[in-house]
């Protein structure tokens, strides 16, 4: 019996220009050469297998190089250990199907919930003391944002004790400080390798005035550019303990994650911070604990 296809489904878009087939992925990733896909496509002809299958039979390639075809076929990227040369305590993106991946996406799908619904495109994520693993579970969170196909930017907003040029391993010294200083524009936004939703704006270099920069109006004026141009912008910010710089990020963009580290932060200590985000005018959107 024919039956009509809904106009929603019967509308999805198809990028007809992009050739995401195994095989095609295969020859750019180098794995296999075009002389190898020959003979993939006869023994696929021949036995009636797929091409992933076929390949591996040949012993062309991995079980491995086969998940992380599937992964970037369906918008989910990924590393292998030693690929891209991030810190290993970036489980997003080497350990993705890992216990501690699982936790992250769960975070996310929080955040997703209780604050982005409403439209809201940026969260600043904070710790009471240094050292507390602020900036691992940021960069955590950054890449499972980006692995939902989520336009994500990380803004280094730790003037003081900068973190993600390190994690990400970017090269520009330009950041933050230079475009709030005026030296610098959007250029200074860094595309992280291998995730195509994902972009950082490190520090840049290390202000002798990162209170004053941030009370700036430009700082007022970069926040709704960056708001144009991302879905989702995370800011990691310097401790609470550390000054005022926190609190002025936090004003403008409304909402903190705060994050408590494992036998380290003090309840106390969580309960006089939230206290002074509320005398902001912000929100806590929630709270995370961590080992890293």
């Amino acid at each position: 019996m024919n039956q009509r296809v809904p106009p929603t489904i019967a509308t999805l878009p198809v990028d007809i220009n992009r050739d995401t087939s195994i095989g095609r992925i295969l020859l750019e990733q180098g794995k296999i050469t075009p002389t190898d896909a020959e003979r993939v496509l006869r023994l696929q002809r021949e036995q009636g297998m797929r091409f992933g299958e076929a390949a591996q039979c040949l012993g062309l390639i991995s079980e491995v190089d086969v998940q992380q075809v599937l992964a970037r076929q369906f918008g989910f990227s990924y590393l292998q250990p030693g690929q891209g040369e991030y810190p290993p305590e970036l489980v997003a993106a080497y350990e993705p199907f890992g216990e501690e991946a699982e936790m992250l996406r769960g975070v996310r799908s929080q955040l997703l919930q209780r604050w982005f619904s409403a439209g809201r495109r940026s969260l600043a994520v904070a710790s009471m003391n240094p050292g507390e693993g602020t900036s691992f579970l940021i960069a955590n969170l950054a890449v499972v944002f980006a692995q939902l196909g989520e336009q994500t930017l990380l803004v280094d907003a730790n003037m003081r004790r900068p973190r993600q040029q390190d994690i990400f391993r970017i090269r520009s010294r330009q950041g933050l400080s230079e475009m709030l200083a005026g030296r610098a524009g959007m250029n200074a936004i860094a595309r992280i390798e291998y995730f195509d939703d994902l972009s950082v704006l490190p520090a840049g270099t290390i202000p002798p005035n990162p209170q004053e920069l941030l009370f700036r109006p430009t700082f007022r004026e970069l926040y709704q550019n960056l708001c144009r141009h991302f879905s989702v912008i995370l800011f990691d910010l310097p401790p609470f303990s550390a000054g005022a710089d926190a609190l002025a990020i936090t004003a403008h963009v409304g909402g903190v994650l705060l994050v408590a580290h494992r036998n380290a932060t003090h309840i106390a200590d969580v309960n006089v911070v939230r206290e002074r985000i509320k005398r902001t005018g912000a929100e806590v959107v929630g709270s995370v604990l961590v080992d890293f």
